[in-house]
């Protein structure tokens, strides 16, 4: 009987390392695709992907957070591309997204900040003066929470790095400190190491695109 039972439990274990090898597979194959793709379609294709992972892995934070960064690129491309009416409808479901990941990960993340900030952001963009003083200044506050909760988190450095680029010089922004803040940015990605494979990483590229002199 003992001999049985411990037969089982093994082929528990077993189960078990299958399907976690399996989902991290998944996970770092649409991870890849997240940072590399340059569709608005295929953004919201991911952000299904992930809303379903999550659906089915419902004790792992990663896939919401992934879902909510799909929706938030999503809208900032839309921006890019002045198509300003949508950019609403994706912060929202960021949003749910994120309050789903921080039910799960606690509220002393600092990805799940920044991704907030982010949200905020891009509902300002719909309409900005009208939206500065309500979702800009929570921005600024989500901001200020994710950095406070990890100073060295490149990803802080690049998002802040990127509002002063955008930021006209007359309201305390410019080019010329936004790269300043690009290279801070570049110089902690390259210290940087994620908790785990599956964990945040994204954002290097951006910070040596702007660098590079690409975005004038």
């Amino acid at each position: 009987m003992k001999k049985y039972l411990f037969t089982i439990a093994l082929s528990m274990m077993s189960l078990t390392a299958f399907a976690q090898a399996d989902y991290e597979k998944i996970m770092s194959d649409k991870i890849t695709k997240l940072e590399t793709t340059m569709s608005v379609d295929q953004f919201q294709a991911l952000a299904n992907d992930f809303d379903r992972i999550g659906k089915k892995e419902t004790k792992q934070w990663l896939p919401s957070y992934y879902a909510a960064l799909a929706y938030l690129q999503k809208g900032r491309m839309q921006m890019q591309s002045g198509k300003m009416s949508e950019l609403s409808v994706n912060a929202n479901a960021a949003d749910k997204y994120l309050d789903q990941a921080e039910a799960i990960a606690g509220k002393d993340n600092s990805e799940i900040h920044l991704l907030r900030k982010m949200a905020y952001s891009l509902r300002m963009m719909e309409n900005p003066a009208e939206r500065y003083m309500t979702d800009g200044m929570k921005a600024m506050e989500e901001l200020k929470k994710a950095e406070t909760l990890d100073p060295n988190n490149p990803r802080v450095a690049l998002i802040k790095a990127e509002d002063t680029y955008f930021t006209p010089e007359q309201y305390g922004g410019s080019k010329e400190k936004g790269l300043q803040q690009f290279k801070e940015a570049l110089e902690k990605f390259k210290t940087f190491k994620p908790k785990t494979a599956l964990d945040p990483n994204w954002g290097k590229a951006e910070a040596e695109y702007f660098l590079s002199g690409a975005a004038k």
